[in-house]
C-alpha cells in the first residue's frame, strides 16, 4: 500500500499515523528512541505491507500485468490502490479527502523533527502537489510514476505505465474493493496489538 492507505489505516491517532507515514523510510530495526506509538505505527506499516503482498486479491491483480510491467506490478498496484482509495474515499474514509490530506501534511509538520532525513524532500513534494488528495487525479499518478522511474537505479518502464493502468482499471478496481475491507479489519486488529505490546 502507499501513503494514503497507510495514513488511513493508522488513523485517527496522530503518532500511529506518523509512524505509518514514515514506514517506507525506516530501514532495519525500529529506533528505540522514537515514541512508542510512533514505533507501533512503523510496525503496523510493515505488517500491512506483508499482508498486502500475500493476499490472494493482490496476487490476482499482479497477474493482470504482462511483461515488462509484471516485474513492477507491486509498485504499480501500491500507487493505483491509493488512486482508487482517493477516488472512492467516502466508502472507506471519514470526512472529506481534502481535510484528511491536510491532516496528513499537518501530522508530518507536527513531528517534523522526527521525519527521517531521506524523507524530507518527499514531504516537500507532498505539500507542493496537494498530496495525498491529488492521488485521485490520473495525471498525478502519471507524475508519481515518472518520479519513481527516475529514482530507480536501472532502466524501467514505470514512467510509461499509466496507460496500462488505465486499461486495467476495471479488473484492478474489483480486486481492490474485494481486498480493502479485509485489510481495514486486519489493520484495526494489528493496530490494537502493536499499541498494547508497545511495538
Amino acid at each position: 500500500m502507499n501513503l494514503l492507505a497507510h495514513a488511513l489505516l493508522a488513523a485517527p491517532d496522530s503518532e500511529l499515523m506518523f509512524g505509518g507515514l514514515i514506514g517506507d523510510f525506516v530501514r532495519g530495526r525500529i529506533d528505540a528512541g522514537l515514541p512508542s506509538r510512533v514505533r507501533a505505527g512503523v510496525a503496523l506499516h510493515r505488517a500491512i505491507d506483508v499482508y498486502t503482498d500475500a493476499h490472494p486479491e493482490t496476487s490476482r491483480a499482479r497477474a493482470l500485468f504482462v511483461p515488462p510491467l509484471r516485474r513492477y506490478a507491486g509498485i504499480l498496484l501500491d500507487v493505483w490502490f491509493d488512486h482508487l482509495l482517493a477516488r472512492d474515499w467516502p466508502t472507506y474514509g471519514e470526512g472529506t479527502l481534502d481535510d484528511f490530506s491536510r491532516r496528513v501534511r499537518g501530522t508530518l509538520d507536527d513531528y517534523r523533527d522526527l521525519v527521517p532525513e531521506r524523507m524530507r524532500g518527499f514531504v516537500a513534494y507532498l505539500r507542493a502537489n496537494d498530496l495525498p488528495a491529488a492521488y485521485r487525479d490520473e495525471a498525478m499518478i502519471g507524475d508519481v510514476l515518472r518520479g519513481m522511474s527516475r529514482r530507480l537505479s536501472r532502466e524501467n518502464p514505470l514512467g510509461e505505465a499509466l496507460p496500462s493502468l488505465v486499461a486495467l482499471h476495471a479488473p484492478v478496481a474489483r480486486h481492490f474493493h474485494a481486498f480493502f475491507p479485509q485489510l481495514q479489519a486486519f489493520a484495526a486488529s494489528e493496530r490494537d496489538r502493536f499499541v498494547r505490546d508497545g511495538a
